[in-house]
Parts: C-alpha cells; sequence; structure tokens
C-alpha cells in the first residue's frame, strides 16, 4: 500500500507482525502534532460555531504553535547543534524532523494568517474592528494622541543599536518594534529598538469608538513621531521570538527547589528556536534581527499579517455573548444533594462517577472542604499537578492544616509552564504547615489522587477521589474529564501506598486496585491487549476500545497492530498526536482512529477490553487513567490506573461516555492511512457528543443505569447498526 513519503516496506527480519512493516508503520510524533494543531485551527472556519469561539479557536492555535516550538523544536534543534542524529521511531533524524516541521508549519501558518483575515472582515461587519495600516491613521492619532501620551510614553523605552550599544536581551516570547530613522537636520541615520512591555495590553480600545481596538505595535508606529522627535522614520518592521522553554534536570540535584528556581531563571534566557518577522520589514531590518538575537541557529518565520495570533484571544473577551457559545452552567451532582451535600456519606452508599464539565469541578472542592471542616478527619494526602493561579484546592489543604489535620500535599515541580506557580503554592503550604513532598527528580508525579482519612465508629474508612484531569477549576471548565469517588477500602489501601512510594521511595509489595506506572503499567497494559489478542485467535470475542489524548508509545503500538492482525476491533478517539497507522491490510485493518476536537477539550482517558463477551457490556474490563500511552506516562511518570467494578458507573463509563465519543459524526475526524485527517460529515442521524452531555442529565446523580433509557445510543445497538 502506498502512503505519503513511499509505499510501506517489509522487514523480512522481523518477528512481529508491526515490524515487518519497518519504521514506516509509525507516523512521526512532531507532525502528528502538528496535524492536531490544524484540527484545533480548522474550528476557526467551522461556521457552526459563533464568531468570537472561532477567533478563539485561532488563538489557541497560535498559542499551542509557541509552546511546539518552546519544548518540541526546541530539543530536535538541541540534538541537531550537538551533532545526536539517532532516528525517530518513524525513522527520521533530527534534521530531516526539522525540515519537514519548518514546511509543515510555513503552510500552518499562512494558512492561520488567511483564516486571520476572513475573521478579521467578519468582526468588522459584526461592529468589532480591529484597525491596521489600512485604516484612517489621521483619525487614530487625533482620538488616541492624549491616550498615549498619558498611558504608553511613559512606559516605552527606545533602545539605540550602534556599536557602542550591545543588542538587548530579549526575553521568551518577547515583541518588538524596530526602526530605521533619519535624523531631518543632518540626514544621519540611526536605529532604533522599541521592546513592548507584557505589562501592556495587546490591543488598545479607541475612545469613542465602541469595540474598536489598535494593536499596540501599530499604536507605537502612529506615534513614531512622538518617541523619536526630530527624526523620519524611513522604515520600521515587527518582530516576535520564542526561546526554548524545557528545564533540564541535574540527576542528582542536593535541592530540588534551589535547582527549580535556577533553572526557571536560566530558561528565560534559552537559546532562540523561532525568529518571527513582519512580511513587510526590509531585508536590512531583517538582517540585523537574524544577526543580533542569534537567528542563525533559529528558524525565521515571515508573517504575513497579524504576530503572534495567541494575543487575540483578548479580543475574545469583547462584550457579546450573541458572538459566543449559549452561556452552560455545571450541574452538581444529585446524589450528593440527596445526601444534604455530605459527600462522605453519599460516596459511602455507592461509588460515584462525576462527568466535567457538564457535572460541577464544585463536587471535589466540596469533598476537600468538608474533609476540611470535619472534625472527624484526621489526615488529607493529595497530588498537585496543576492547581491554578487562584486554587480553592490550595485554600482547602492549608484550612485543613489550619484545623489540625495531617495534610500531605506532593507538588509537582516539573509540570512545564506551572514550576513556578508550584513553588508559590508549595510555600504558602509549608507555612500553613502541610507536609510537602516533591516527589522524584527524575519522574514526574502525574497522578490525580486525593483520599481523606475518617474516624468512623471504632476505626477509620478512607475516602480516595482519582481524576483523569488536574485540580484546576479553570480548566475543569473547559476540559473534559472523569472524577471517581469511592470508599473501596482496596482502593484506600492502594492509593495510601503510591503516596508512601511518592514521599518515602516505598515500593509497593501489592496492589489489589490500581496499577502504577513506572512499576507495571505498561506491563498489564500489554497483557490485556495480549488477552484480546488470545481471544481472537482462539475464535472468541474481542475488541479494544480506548480514548486518550495521546498514542505515541512504539511497544504498545506493536501490541495493537499484533492484535489488529489476529482480527480484533479495535476502536480509538485519540485527540492529539497518534503514532500509530490504522487502516493498512496486514497490518492495521481492523483498527480505526478519531480525534474529536469542538466546544470542550476532551481529556479523559478511558480503556475498555471486550474479556470474552459476545457483545461488550458489564462484562468488559473498564478503566480509567491519568496516563495517555506514551512512553513518557509508561516509563517516567507516576501514573495509575483502576478498573471500574460498579455496575452503575461502569456503564455510565462504557456506554455513554465512551459510545458518545465513539459516535460523534459532528466534531470527529478520521485518520486516514497516509496520515490525513478527514471530517466526519453527519448522516440523518447527526450526533454531537458535547451538546448531548450539555442536555442530558448525568446517570450517576441518581444511579439509573443506561438499559433504562431508550434516548441514549449504546455501544451494543451501535455495533449491531455496523
Amino acid at each position: 500500500m502506498s502512503i505519503a513519503g513511499g509505499p510501506l516496506r517489509a522487514d523480512n527480519d522481523a518477528d512481529t507482525a508491526g515490524s515487518d512493516f519497518g519504521p514506516e508503520r509509525f507516523f512521526n510524533r512532531e507532525l502528528s502534532w502538528l496535524a492536531f494543531n490544524r484540527r484545533v485551527m480548522e474550528e476557526a472556519r467551522n461556521p457552526a460555531h459563533p464568531l468570537l469561539e472561532r477567533l478563539r479557536f485561532l488563538s489557541i492555535s497560535g498559542s499551542n504553535l509557541d509552546e511546539f516550538f518552546m519544548v518540541r523544536v526546541a530539543g530536535l534543534k538541541g540534538q541537531q547543534l550537538q551533532g545526536i542524529d539517532d532516528p525517530s521511531a518513524d525513522g527520521r533524524s533530527p534534521g530531516q524532523q526539522l525540515a519537514e516541521i519548518e514546511a509543515e508549519v510555513n503552510r500552518l501558518v499562512d494558512q492561520q494568517q488567511s483564516e486571520w483575515q476572513r475573521l478579521h472582515r467578519l468582526l468588522g461587519e459584526q461592529g468589532i474592528v480591529v484597525h491596521g495600516p489600512g485604516s484612517d491613521a489621521n483619525k487614530l492619532r487625533t482620538a488616541l494622541r492624549q491616550y498615549f501620551i498619558d498611558q504608553i510614553f511613559p512606559i516605552l523605552t527606545p533602545q539605540v543599536l550602534d556599536p557602542a550599544h550591545p543588542f538587548p536581551f530579549i526575553p521568551n516570547r518577547g515583541l518588538g518594534v524596530i526602526f530605521d530613522l533619519e535624523r531631518k537636520a543632518t540626514g544621519e541615520t540611526i536605529r532604533e529598538l522599541v521592546m513592548i512591555p507584557p505589562s501592556l495590553a495587546r490591543f488598545v480600545a479607541v475612545p469613542a469608538e465602541p469595540s474598536a481596538f489598535v494593536p499596540i505595535e501599530y499604536l507605537i508606529e502612529l506615534f513614531g513621531d512622538t518617541l523619536f522627535p526630530g527624526y523620519r522614520i524611513r522604515s520600521r518592521g515587527v518582530f516576535r521570538i520564542i526561546r526554548d522553554s524545557d528545564i533540564e534536570l541535574e540527576e542528582e540535584a542536593e535541592d530540588l527547589v534551589r535547582l527549580f528556581r535556577t533553572a526557571i531563571r536560566r530558561r528565560r534566557r534559552g537559546r532562540v528556536i523561532l525568529l518571527e518577522l513582519a512580511a513587510d520589514m526590509p531585508g536590512e531590518l531583517a538582517a540585523v534581527l537574524g544577526d543580533d538575537i542569534q537567528g542563525h541557529e533559529a528558524i525565521v518565520a515571515k508573517i504575513d499579517g497579524f504576530v503572534g495570533l495567541a494575543a487575540l484571544s483578548a479580543l475574545v473577551d469583547v462584550d457579546r455573548p450573541d458572538l459566543k457559545f449559549p452561556a452552560f452552567s455545571a450541574r452538581f451532582p444529585e446524589r450528593i444533594r440527596e445526601h444534604g451535600g455530605d459527600c462522605f456519606a453519599a460516596i459511602r452508599s455507592k461509588d460515584i462517577l462525576v462527568h466535567h464539565p457538564y457535572e460541577s469541578f464544585d463536587v471535589v472542592l466540596s469533598f476537600l472542604r468538608q474533609a476540611a471542616a470535619d472534625p472527624d478527619v484526621v489526615a488529607i494526602k493529595q497530588t498537585l499537578y496543576r492547581a491554578g493561579n487562584q486554587s480553592p484546592v490550595i485554600r482547602a489543604l492549608i484550612e485543613a492544616a489550619e484545623a489540625g489535620k495531617s495534610v500531605t500535599a506532593v507538588v509537582e515541580l516539573k509540570a512545564r509552564f506551572d514550576e513556578e506557580q508550584n513553588l508559590l503554592w508549595a510555600n504558602q503550604l509549608e507555612r500553613a504547615g502541610v507536609q510537602v513532598v516533591y516527589g522524584f527528580i527524575e519522574w514526574k508525579t502525574h497522578a490525580k489522587i486525593s483520599m481523606v482519612v475518617r474516624r468512623e465508629g471504632q476505626g477509620y474508612k478512607t475516602y480516595c477521589h482519582f481524576g483523569t484531569g488536574n485540580y484546576h477549576p479553570v480548566t475543569a471548565r473547559i476540559y473534559t474529564d472523569l472524577s471517581f469517588f469511592t470508599a473501596d477500602p482496596r482502593a484506600g489501601r492502594d492509593a495510601a501506598q503510591l503516596f508512601n512510594y511518592i514521599t518515602g521511595y516505598v515500593e509497593p509489595e501489592r496492589l489489589d486496585m490500581i496499577t502504577m506506572s513506572p512499576l507495571n503499567m505498561r506491563k498489564h497494559l500489554s497483557e490485556l491487549i495480549d488477552a484480546e489478542t488470545a481471544a481472537a485467535r482462539a475464535g472468541l470475542p474481542s475488541g479494544v476500545w480506548a480514548k486518550m489524548n495521546s498514542l505515541v508509545d512504539p511497544d504498545i503500538i506493536d501490541k495493537l497492530y499484533e492484535a489488529s492482525a489476529a482480527g480484533v476491533p479495535i476502536e480509538l478517539v485519540v485527540r492529539g498526536i497518534c503514532c500509530l497507522r490504522p487502516g493498512v491490510p496486514g497490518l492495521s485493518a481492523t483498527i480505526r482512529v478519531k480525534s474529536v476536537v469542538g466546544r470542550f477539550l476532551e481529556h479523559s482517558r478511558v480503556w475498555a477490553f471486550a474479556n470474552g463477551a459476545a457483545l461488550p457490556g458489564r462484562n468488559a474490563k473498564l478503566y480509567i487513567s491519568s496516563a495517555d500511552w506514551m512512553p513518557r506516562n509508561f516509563d517516567r511518570r507516576v501514573e495509575y490506573m483502576i478498573p471500574i467494578e460498579n455496575p452503575t458507573v461502569h456503564d455510565q463509563i462504557l456506554d455513554q461516555v465512551l459510545v458518545a465519543n465513539l459516535i460523534d459524526n459532528e466534531q470527529s475526524w478520521v485518520l486516514q492511512p497516509d496520515g490525513t485527517y478527514v471530517r466526519l460529515t453527519p448522516d440523518d442521524k447527526p450526533f454531537n457528543l458535547h451538546h448531548y452531555f450539555m442536555t442530558n442529565p448525568s446517570l450517576s446523580g441518581r444511579g439509573t443505569t443506561l438499559s433504562q433509557r431508550q434516548d441514549v445510543p449504546t455501544l451494543i445497538l451501535d455495533m449491531r447498526e455496523d
């Protein structure tokens, strides 16, 4: 079969179904990520979305691309500069990957800018005007002169560029304007640099002109004569830089906190990876920036439009509800309301599943707040990966410690781009008396677990929360995740051992429910796939259904290829990176991969295995997890996976959450064997999973099973239709 880049090659020396096809059986991780970001950008073109929401998707695609350069491209560039030529799983060297990334990014950026031009026009038609070079400059100068003099001029600091003045340091994501000036009196020429402080808003509102804005860089150009009196502007250009922002850790660090504080400062001065130049910047000025900002090592991108698309998110805040998604209020789980708001009583009666953002994250906060205030609670243990800038979770833990409870917080300092905030939280927690633990130097603690130990009767009972997402109240409103509450003693014992492993490096001897990485999650997952392969070879029913954010791990992908070769039907919902090549005869003919991109960001991890059932149902093995199927999650992170055994919760996840993702046809893309994604076109049965969960009450609230509802599609019905 031919694919983009050539035919799949057979390797006669290989001894597994997957490796027979050579490295081409894998998609490149970086190019797959760019394909995902293209799907995000495509939502800016989706006429089903309100206009400002389309703008939001465009800004997100810009922000995503920034972080991609800061971390992934920076890593490849570092390998190239160090002469490391190790190929990726798909057989590409760092240099080959960088060349393909640059070509694909150029195409993506051109499409982003084209979409911005379209949205810019549509916004104008709706009365939201973003002025630029095509606007009436004299009118803008009159309207904004006093504002510029009072609010902008005192903050700006022009810097001359000449042999006596070295080129100044420009921080990561630094935005500036470079000027080529001529003194009117003498004809002498100089160059000046004006960096735009991050404290200044990117867009300035035009007085007396509702919903009209001027980008700050254009405002600076408009008032160049005020900044440089006595000079004529010969030319100017806007630019922006992206720096290497990854943090490298020493294997042996005596003081992890000090290490991270130093590393964060060092990150701000990382190597320049991307230099963005406005397309109309003259070659002379571009050459100055290229030489003085180490542009010879950086990828240089000419931007024909708006530089720094991520900043467009500020325009989404315009007060125009008619141009945004209708407001949505999350529901509080009815089961807990039925117990008078007593979380412990509700969990004690039966396991509870909460589906965010359709059900409120407040239930997690209520769980922690009740634990903090309950005199019978003696201990709280909590992992914190990302908690947000203003975290009620942190406040609840502080209140619990101040109330005299034993509180342990595992704060992950290596949560990328949240390191600084997590250091601040750790300091506040320690001052309140919380025992703060930073976990392993070489591994990230990515598991999302909270446990509360409560005195009941003559003993103690442990209540646990297992989440697929972070304890972050802001992202919990836009990420779809699952919160599983249980008082099962086995889960409590396992959670305690997991915390002891993180805090004291005490490796668990026996776990009854939880499977952990980096200890044995890879092995357990492989065994589950192997069992389905064996079932198919024996002529028994088989199947794998899994939902995750990324699928990268070569060994697990090869396990899936082996299962497919045996005839196992495999349905995967992979929102982002997918290195598995589906639908290839002899390799992956029974594997289907789709990606869902819509109003909410699909973030939950759910894995189901047929387990010999003729049709998947209660007999299926079902798990939720904090992990994606990536090498880092299996080998370099502390993660969990836990089986769902409660029949009600099992039904809700399998027959509602997972099925809705599988049958969605309004915001889904299907991965093709050549690596392209094709957007599904709804048939005579359109189904939007986000709309469905927004308009249908959760089944977990009253414990009703799906089989009693006729309006909800089920996996069994879906299979019969196929």
